[in-house]
């Protein structure tokens, strides 16, 4: 008898078919959500120095760019809104007339194929560039949970499909919720961003949504980077105030978090491959050190791999053309 094993594991991966045909996690550009971020004005599109490829758009500019991702298939956008003026309570969060309803109702005219998500907090908003109202240099929760709601419901009317609030202000889902029910809006869903980590990989976003804090950071609401047991409990509570899909971000760093949350939850599991994610790669392939197509699609196979049904990336177009090389959708 030969001593040769008679299992080859090798046997399906000889060809691309092969491969294909047998690999247990499968990427589709329905999966993937877009952040945008949406400014005053026409014709504006202010490139973002720290992401490539990326830029602050005003509404005629953004329907373009969402045009493209619904061709190639892509699920959905995530809008991001830059008031043309910031004060101390984040007014803009809440003005119908703001970037953010101005852009989901353009959207929505344009009819397409494509969900529009709204991102809700405050730290685009405020002067101080801080999550909610300040007292005493510290964000009061309980003070910003209205707002917060307020915002969401100004999104709603305009016509979004999910509200996402990011703030991680302790009740704001429950608050959320109430005011969208309140408004007729009971069939509207909500993805909390319930792990939301106090992380280092946010940099770049807050060149995009010009965002840093004035003053000190956000660990104060935000998760503390070491802790997993601590982000099921976010979840538990957010989905026991309503919460219809809940969040992991960042995705790379925590891929641990996402598979412990898509283990204990039956609801959707989101993850946000975060500004510092994308430019981190896109900076290796400016040097020729990775080939960034390769990376762009193993990294985004292992976040769903740890058990994202949706990924926010800046690559959502990108990849969605890669997978599907003809631009339709599947």
């Amino acid at each position: 008898m030969s001593s040769f094993p008679t299992v080859r594991p090798r046997r399906l991966r000889l060809s691309p078919q092969l491969r294909r045909m047998v690999a247990e996690t499968r990427l589709d550009p329905a999966m993937f959500v877009l952040p945008l971020f949406a400014v005053p004005g026409r014709n504006v599109e202010k490139p973002i120095h720290s992401m490539p490829g990326q830029a602050q758009l005003s509404v005629d500019r953004l329907v373009a760019v969402v045009k493209e991702a619904a061709a190639a298939g892509v699920g959905g956008v995530m809008l991001f809104g830059i008031p043309a003026e910031k004060d101390e309570q984040g007014t803009g969060a809440w003005d119908p007339s703001g970037p953010v309803p101005e852009a989901i109702q353009a959207i929505r005219a344009n009819g397409l194929d494509i969900t529009v998500w709204a991102d809700v907090c405050m730290c685009e908003y405020t002067s101080h560039g801080h999550c909610g109202i300040l007292r005493d240099d510290a964000v009061d929760n309980d003070a910003t949970l209205p707002l917060l709601a307020q915002a969401a419901t100004v999104y709603a009317d305009a016509g979004a499909d999910v509200i996402a609030p990011s703030d991680m202000m302790d009740g704001r889902v429950a608050a959320i919720r109430a005011a969208l029910d309140e408004a007729g809006h009971k069939e509207l869903a909500i993805c909390s961003y319930s792990a939301k980590y106090a992380s280092a990989y946010y940099g770049p976003f807050r060149d995009a949504a010009e965002s840093a804090p004035a003053f000190g950071d956000r660990r104060t609401h935000q998760m503390d980077p070491p802790n997993v047991r601590e982000a099921l409990r976010e979840v538990e509570q957010d989905l026991a105030e309503g919460a219809d899909m809940v969040m992991v971000k960042p995705a790379g760093p925590y891929l641990d978090v996402v598979a412990a949350v898509r283990a204990q939850v039956d609801v959707p599991v989101v993850a946000y491959q975060v500004s510092g994610e994308f430019s981190m790669i896109e900076a290796a392939a400016a040097n020729g050190w990775v080939d960034p197509d390769r990376v762009m699609l193993e990294s985004l196979t292992g976040i769903s791999r740890a058990g994202a049904d949706i990924i926010l990336t800046y690559f959502a177009t990108r990849a969605a053309h890669l997978l599907t090389p003809s631009g339709q959708s599947r």
